[in-house]
């Protein structure tokens, strides 16, 4: 029997995330629905943006769609603690950052609907340069209400989030792919599309609602206007 080559204890920041994982499985009903977005709004905002000396990423975006989404659909924006569901008039923006060592955290932008596509920017970095030094503070890390995962660099199209518990919702986005539709006149015609995936904790929040707040979503992209 061959050994392994390398063995990496379960402890520590590592093992603390493992514990999130197994922990959020076990405690809450988790569900997730699957929806893909025309996104060619989406890159021709990007470009209007970059044009007026704007510099913003899709995942820029992709928060304020999300954000916006949420005031239509309030009761998936909150937590479930215990046997309450608190639901909550902020949006507060967990974004999911991985760091080297194969750890990942999730701290949350404060008020993020009352925020600008710069302003999201502007925290989303902050947040990522804190994170890499270990500089983010206790409330920042657990103190969210919505959750943002985003592996649209990979070849990842579409996943299975888990929930950063207590959370009720967590939304996972995916690489964008060129797909055929039926073109305006007639004929057929590629335009991007972005792979969505939210996963949402069926205690507190059905079905049906759950997929009102992707439909939103999807509308937003396909609308955006920042």
């Amino acid at each position: 029997m061959s050994s392994a080559a390398r063995v990496i204890p379960l402890k520590g920041v590592r093992g603390m995330i493992a514990d999130r994982m197994v922990e959020s499985l076990q405690t809450a009903a988790q569900l997730t629905h699957h929806a893909g977005a025309d996104a060619t709004a989406l890159m021709a905002e990007k470009a209007r943006l970059a044009e007026g000396g704007e510099k913003v990423s899709i995942e820029d975006l992709l928060m304020l769609a999300a954000v916006r989404a949420l005031k239509t659909v309030p009761d998936a924006n909150g937590r479930v603690e215990g046997r309450e569901v608190r639901l909550s008039e902020a949006v507060d923006l967990s974004i999911a950052i991985a760091l080297p060592g194969n750890l990942l955290v999730a701290p949350a932008i404060f008020g993020a609907e009352a925020m600008s596509v710069a302003e999201l920017r502007a925290a989303r970095q902050d947040l990522a340069a804190r994170a890499r030094t270990n500089t983010l503070s206790v409330t920042e890390m657990t103190g969210g209400t919505f959750t943002i995962s985003n592996l649209g660099l990979t070849r990842v199209e579409q996943f299975t989030p888990i929930i950063n518990t207590p959370q009720i919702c967590i939304l996972g986005i995916g690489r964008m792919t060129d797909r055929a539709v039926r073109a305006p006149d007639g004929g057929i015609a590629l335009r991007p599309h972005v792979g969505l995936s939210l996963t949402f904790d069926h205690r507190a929040l059905d079905g049906a609602p759950a997929g009102d707040l992707l439909t939103a979503i999807c509308t937003e992209i396909e609308g955006m206007r920042a």
